[in-house]
């Protein structure tokens, strides 16, 4: 309640204490004031009165004799919502007496008066006279109001144990706070994040508060949309509030634009910054992508490295492709309300240095990507997919192996079950491994270069190499260069940069469009492999999408990065897939690649991509290439017509279970998914399993809506042949091949979660539990420690699962060996950034001697692997014997040296040192194999 509604109760009791005063038989209406709790507060849906009449049920039943836990599960309430709700009503009817007493003191009565008034004594009425000029102060309304300010800045906010300690407040005055604002209207949600540090399986519960209104399910929806309270802090307990620091402001004239006309249009989108200036320290990288506010009003965007060309004066020059006496609003980007990240971005944990804030930086795209997606090798020659997709089978193979070599009953079934789930993912993702000595870059632009160069270091002189950007058209956009490591210009600016090359402007052009402020590519050097391409298109060439389809309104259709723009971006890469695969001429392929490129920028620059749709005609191509009669529904349809475009397409099936809980077929080893969810039923108290089947009238449309659950072709097809454009088994020899990889990776699915159900779980061993007591209570201590960290590291949590989808955005075709490092690197920033150090339980040999004696339980021994480091787990799982280079990794060791990479690259992979390759007899090392 608010101070004038709990003024406006005084004023109500008022006039009910002197209506007793003239009618003492109105006291058989209302009851006593002080026993029966049933105050006169007018309607009975105040919250004051709810306060009043809780406490007053609460104590009846405490005089009966009952506890505390026999009254909160007579309410239906868990322990935390009743303490909850007790502090809540406490803190109301508190307020209550402050404030009744302070009105009754205006009045000119004395405290003995009050006190008689109020029937209390004297000295408690003294008190409350004295809290009533610091009534506002009082941690609890402070800290609701700061919540609901945090909310309508944010839309929604984290909430969840840990959050306390970074405002400085009690868990309890936390929680408290959040059930006031419940009772207001406030929605809070309990959801589950797929933990960034494991493979997807693990998840972190995030509680959310969120505005009124607020449905689950949009919470589901919109994780990203899930902000950290991270700009507010309390230093007394919650009584006061102190905002964190905004980004700090450049001036203007610190900055010199150099225009199109002037060269800026060749370096588009960078950032030359003056070497030695303080707040524009690069620390010890050569560049990054960055953002940078200026004059409180505007930001620069795009990669920053150092320069010798900055002119006297100026400190920054920023280059555009906007020309001479364009208006500052529109060279630089508006900055945002939020006066904490104006740049709608994220700011990587420990990213904002003096006036820099920095998103990425050298060595932050290295891990990026390493696999191949289907939209580019779908688009070469069979042969090489075939290669690919087969190196990648192969790989997965010797997984499997390896973990069926595992000793541990509990370690073999926890990687049996992320295998199994990886190899469903595989199969509709279809990415490919990827080629000897590939990697991610970072481009940066080098007028001096020659067109048909590139500067990579990381690379040697004269080799050639093909660049690759997402989402890819086709081989017109697979520009062929020569690395030239001695550029001068480059070389300065660069050094030995791990993650980025240097290529002419021009080049840029033929990569769809891309442009020099973060954008990256797939280098991969072609020796060995048969990649084609072909000369630009020359309906494609000069085509700029920002000139050609403006927009027509002050709002883009979508935000860059959002889900809308993802559906409209895999819509426009299918079609071009399935226009490939079957023959589209190269004029009608421009047409699809031209209004991709449309879609790519619309978030960004606002374009009118309904105008592109009609002129480019993709409504006649979808026609002609995607048209098609469903075999499941018989109706005509222009979705998506080919294997490779049908794989990722939606699939609505019977309603599941939202958790994902599932049964495994024993025969099979598919999937069986519960067909709906666990409900609580207030009347029995229990949480009882209610089925999803039957359909309803939906109270908005008034229609009969089944339910269902949202899935993927390609996941829910038992067969892949079943998805191929001509009908089962009858589609073009690229489907042929994709078909095969998909049940491929099905079938080891299956076989792994058969494997898992095999697998004996030990019993707990009571005489190794005594024998070992002090190796178990050591690692007890240890998973303490680690679950101890558990609010901070979901903080963590949340701030690189942002990070990993941004990248992940940007580079579809990544693969989870390539996600899973990402993930590595990205958690260990943010858990720098939080605080949060993530501890790892140390499993020592005599440890694991006392777990392989059973001497700890099943839970407990599922609590330490989620909390171990995994590679040490499995070599402790490993045999004896078999330790180091195990028949698995020999076998993957030799496949990957067979396909062209190096020794470096299948140490790395494998897990070995390059002396361990070298000295083993087993793996075929050739005199030629580079280390």
């Amino acid at each position: 309640m608010t101070d004038e509604e709990i003024m406006h109760q005084c004023e109500i009791y008022d006039n009910y204490i002197y209506t007793l005063d003239d009618d003492p038989d109105v006291i058989e209406h209302y009851g006593t004031p002080r026993h029966s709790g049933r105050y006169p507060w007018g309607s009975g849906d105040n919250p004051f009165q709810r306060s009043r009449d809780f406490m007053s049920n609460v104590t009846e039943l405490k005089e009966k004799g009952m506890t505390d836990r026999e009254i909160w599960e007579s309410m239906g309430l868990s322990s935390t919502q009743f303490r909850a709700k007790k502090s809540l009503a406490a803190n109301e009817i508190k307020k209550f007496n402050v404030m009744y007493a302070q009105k009754l003191k205006d009045k000119g009565m004395s405290n003995v008066a009050i006190a008689k008034r109020m029937e209390t004594n004297e000295s408690t009425v003294r008190g409350w006279l004295k809290d009533s000029g610091n009534i506002r102060k009082d941690e609890l309304g402070t800290t609701m109001n700061m919540l609901e300010d945090q909310v309508k800045t944010k839309g929604m906010i984290d909430v969840g144990a840990g959050v306390e300690k970074h405002l400085g407040i009690s868990k309890v005055r936390l929680d408290t706070a959040v059930a006031a604002l419940e009772e207001k209207g406030y929605t809070r949600h309990k959801i589950q994040v797929a933990n960034v540090s494991g493979n997807g399986t693990q998840k972190t519960t995030v509680t959310v508060l969120a505005p009124p209104g607020t449905e689950w399910k949009y919470v589901i929806q919109n994780k990203d949309k899930i902000h950290n309270i991270d700009d507010v802090a309390s230093t007394d307990g919650g009584s006061t509030y102190t905002k964190l620091h905004a980004p700090e402001q450049i001036s203007g004239k610190r900055v010199y634009i150099r225009y199109a006309e002037d060269g800026g249009v060749d370096k588009d989108g960078t950032l030359e910054l003056r070497r030695g200036v303080k707040d524009l320290d690069l620390g010890s990288s050569s560049y990054a992508q960055v953002r940078v506010a200026v004059d409180g009003k505007y930001y620069m965007k795009g990669m920053a490295f150092y320069s010798d060309s900055v002119p006297d004066g100026y400190d920054i020059v920023y280059n555009t492709n906007k020309k001479r006496g364009t208006p500052d609003e529109k060279v630089y980007k508006p900055q945002s309300d939020d006066p904490i990240n104006p740049f709608g971005v994220a700011i990587k944990p420990g990213g904002q240095r003096g006036a820099l804030n920095i998103m990425n930086e050298e060595g932050d795209w290295n891990k990026w990507s390493r696999s191949l997606a289907s939209q580019m090798l779908a688009k070469q020659p069979v042969d090489l997919a075939k290669k690919q997709l087969k190196l990648t089978k192969d790989i997965k193979d010797s997984q499997f192996q390896e973990i069926m070599e595992l000793t541990n009953p509990i370690v073999k079934k926890h990687e049996l079950k992320q295998f199994a789930d990886a190899c469903d993912k595989d199969a509709v993702e279809l990415k490919a491994a990827a080629m000897p000595r590939q990697g991610t870059k970072v481009l940066l632009p080098f007028p001096s270069m020659k067109e048909n160069q590139i500067y990579a270091p990381t690379l040697e002189n004269g080799e050639e190499v093909v660049l690759i950007r997402y989402p890819h058209g086709g081989r017109f956009e697979i520009p062929r260069l020569i690395v030239n490591n001695k550029n001068a210009e480059a070389k300065k600016i660069m050094g030995n940069a791990i993650d980025a090359v240097g290529i002419h402007p021009k080049v840029a052009e033929q990569l769809s469009g891309a442009d020099f402020d973060g954008d990256t590519v797939v280098c991969i050097p072609t020796k060995g492999h048969n990649i084609k391409t072909q000369k630009p298109l020359e309906a494609l060439k000069n085509f700029d999408p920002k000139l050609e389809y403006p927009g027509v309104t002050e709002k883009s259709p979508w935000k860059k990065g959002s889900l809308k723009e993802h559906i409209e971006m895999g819509m426009a890469s299918n079609l071009i897939t399935d226009m490939t695969l079957k023959g589209a001429s190269d004029d009608e392929i421009a047409r699809a690649v031209r209004h991709s490129m449309v879609i790519i920028d619309t978030g960004k620059h606002n374009l009118d991509y309904k105008r592109s749709y009609e002129e480019n005609g993709i409504a006649a191509l979808k026609k002609r290439y995607m048209g098609h009669v469903d075999p499941e529904t018989g109706k005509y349809s222009t979705s998506v017509s080919t294997l490779l475009s049908r794989a990722s397409g939606q699939a609505h099936v019977e309603k599941r279970d939202p958790t994902g809980r599932y049964e495994i077929d024993p025969e099979t080893g598919e999937k069986i998914y519960a067909k709906g969810r666990l409900k609580y039923n207030k009347e029995t108290g229990k949480s009882e399993y209610t089925l999803w089947n039957e359909p309803y009238v939906s109270k908005k449309t008034g229609k009969i809506i089944t339910p269902s659950t949202k899935s993927t072709q390609m996941f829910e097809a038992k067969d892949a042949r079943s998805l191929m454009s001509g009908g089962f088994g009858k589609g073009l020899p690229m489907e042929e091949v994709y078909a095969d990889y998909a049940n491929h990776m099905k079938a080891l699915g299956n076989r792994a979660r058969k494997e898992y159900i095999s697998v004996k779980e030990p019993t707990l061993n009571k005489e190794a539990r005594s024998k070992y007591s002090e190796e178990v209570e050591s690692l007890k201590k240890q998973l303490d420690t680690a679950k101890k960290n558990a609010p901070l590291e979901r903080q963590a949590q949340l701030i690189a699962s942002s990070m990993v989808e941004s990248a992940k955005l940007a580079n579809p075709d990544m693969t989870d060996s390539e996600i899973k490092k990402l993930k590595g690197l990205k958690i260990k920033e943010a858990r720098e950034a939080v605080g949060a150090s993530k501890y790892r339980v140390k499993i020592t040999d005599k440890e694991w001697e006392a777990i392989q004696a059973g001497a700890v339980s099943k839970t407990t021994l599922e609590e330490i692997l989620q909390n171990a480091d995994e590679d040490r787990v499995k070599e402790l799982a490993m045999p004896k014997a078999k330790a180091g280079m195990t028949p698995s990794k020999i076998s993957l060791a030799n496949t990957l040296l067979a396909n062209g990479f190096t020794l470096a690259e299948v140490a790395d992979r494998v897990g070995v040192s390059v002396s361990a390759l070298n000295n083993n007899d087993s793996v075929k090392v050739k005199a030629g194999d580079k280390a």
